[in-house]
This record gives C-alpha cells, structure tokens and sequence, in this order.
C-alpha cells in the first residue's frame, strides 16, 4: 500500500515501512509526511517485496524482522541481491537487542539497527543520517576507481571484482569510498564513524569492524587492500599482498 500526501513534493524521498502491526505503522507514517516524506506500508515480507520492487523504488527501508511469514532478514538479503535496490538503505527495526541479533542484521546487508521500544525521533534522525549517505553525496570523487582486480564505478554505485560484480550496501560502499579517497593513511574506528556514520552517538565501533568484515568478505580478494593496525584501526593499501 502506498502513502503520498498531497502537500508533499513529489520528489520527496519514499519511506517503505515494513512492519505487521498497523498500531506501529500509523503513528510512523504520520509522523514521517511531517517531516516531508512519502511512505509506503507492508505488513508482511511477501507484500514487502512486492512494494520494494515497484515503481519508483523506494529510497529507504524500515524492516522489521519479526514479519507473520518471511524473516525480515530474508527479506533483507533478497533486496540486497537484486541490483535495482541493492543499494537502498536499510534500517531493521525488532525487539531482539542482543549483539547477535544486531551483528546477524548487519551481516545479512542493513545499514542500521533500532530496538523497539524507540521514539519516534530518534528514528527520524536515523532516517536523515541513512538518506545523507546515499542522497547527498557530493562531487568530490573521479567516477571510477581501478586497483588491481578492484573496479568501482561512482556513477551507478558497482563495484567489481575481476570483472564480476560485488553487491555492497549503501554504508559498505560509502565505506569503500572512503578507503579509496584516504589510501594510504590510517582511519580510526572514530574516523570512519564520524566520515560514514556522521557520529551518531548511538553507534559503537564495533558496528565498523563488522561492517569491515562483511566488505573484505565482498570484496573477495582486494578485501587484503584493507588492512588492520591493530590498536589503531585501518588503512587501505592496494599494494599489499598480505593478508589482514
């Protein structure tokens, strides 16, 4: 089911709620149009994809993992392995806080993690933060990028390795991008928060070694460009030829 109000832009950006209580729903979909986006609802997986696939794609997902028939982390990997929507951002929303539950979240390709009971702002400001990273990125970097086996194209958001594509998240390939514009200077934990999160109080450096280990895991074999300065953090080195 789809959501515009009339007295929203129609290039506001689209908000998929993916959630199957319609007392959670309604109060985000109501507080998201004041904030100026369209939304868009699912209360189960299978409508779900039915609704992130459809014209226009949304701009950002909010998925719950508790859905009434497919996990949200399924879901979440079909929409990481289509490559329409493999680049929108993902925040899970679920009343599992354990670290296992965040770290599998993570590693099955969301963005971000928001544990229930949240309020409603917080929310918003996660939304922001998300769109920031994929919506306003400047004009800084070349359109394309080679190291070796490692073929990135700024363009269209692919990156390849030896020619057959590499599916990345919005945060993993800000995260690349940034690699590749700092190469040979160490990044801290801090830094790569600050630069890809925008330091968001709420998220800790573990969250960027596990985002780290799930990109080397993508890249395959450039994931050694990525090296760990243990006690520091890490720098990338297209020349080396060690393992991290």
């Amino acid at each position: 089911m789809r959501k515009i109000h009339d007295d929203l832009a129609e290039d506001a950006p689209i908000i998929l709620i993916v959630e199957d209580e319609k007392d959670v729903v309604t109060p985000m979909e109501i507080k998201l149009s004041m904030e100026g986006y369209q939304t868009r609802s699912a209360l189960s997986g299978k409508s779900a994809l039915t609704e992130v696939f459809r014209e226009p794609i949304p701009d950002l997902v909010l998925l719950d993992i508790m859905l009434p028939d497919i996990s949200g982390l399924d879901v979440c990997m079909r929409i990481r392995e289509a490559p329409q929507t493999s680049q929108i951002p993902i925040i899970m929303l679920t009343a599992k806080g354990e670290e296992i539950d965040r770290v599998v979240g993570l590693e099955v390709g969301a963005d971000d993690y928001l544990v229930k009971p949240f309020s409603i702002r917080e929310l918003v400001l996660r939304i922001q933060v998300a769109l920031r990273r994929t919506m306003g990125s400047g004009d800084k970097q070349p359109k394309k990028s080679q190291f070796g086996p490692l073929y990135v194209n700024y363009d269209t958001h692919q990156t390849y390795i030896d020619g057959k594509e590499a599916v990345l998240t919005a945060t993993e390939f800000k995260l690349l991008s940034t690699f590749i514009e700092r190469a040979g200077r160490v990044q801290t934990r801090d830094i790569l928060l600050d630069v890809v999160w925008g330091v968001q109080s709420y998220v800790q450096t573990r969250t960027v070694d596990s985002h780290i280990k799930q990109l080397r895991k993508k890249l395959g074999v450039a994931g050694n460009f990525i090296e760990t300065i243990r006690g520091v953090g890490y720098i990338f080195n297209p020349q080396t030829s060690k393992q991290s």
